[in-house]
């Protein structure tokens, strides 16, 4: 049996990612920003995706002279 990922409704991802709920379902409705899941007309959000995705849009500053 698969343990349970917690999910969250978008006010509590967009807080998670420190974003807005309007950006999130900007990028649903682009194709892009983290995955989500649609469950009926409810959208969440499996904590490990957002996790995912704030690691795949972590940047190193490169300082350089």
């Amino acid at each position: 049996m698969k343990a349970q990922t917690p999910v969250l409704n978008p006010k509590e991802a967009a807080t998670y990612v420190r974003s807005t709920e309007r950006t999130l379902a900007c990028w649903r409705s682009l194709g892009r920003g983290p995955k989500f899941v649609k469950v009926g007309r409810f959208v969440r959000y499996r904590v490990t995706d957002l996790d995912d995705w704030l690691e795949e849009h972590t940047r190193q500053c490169v300082t350089g002279g």
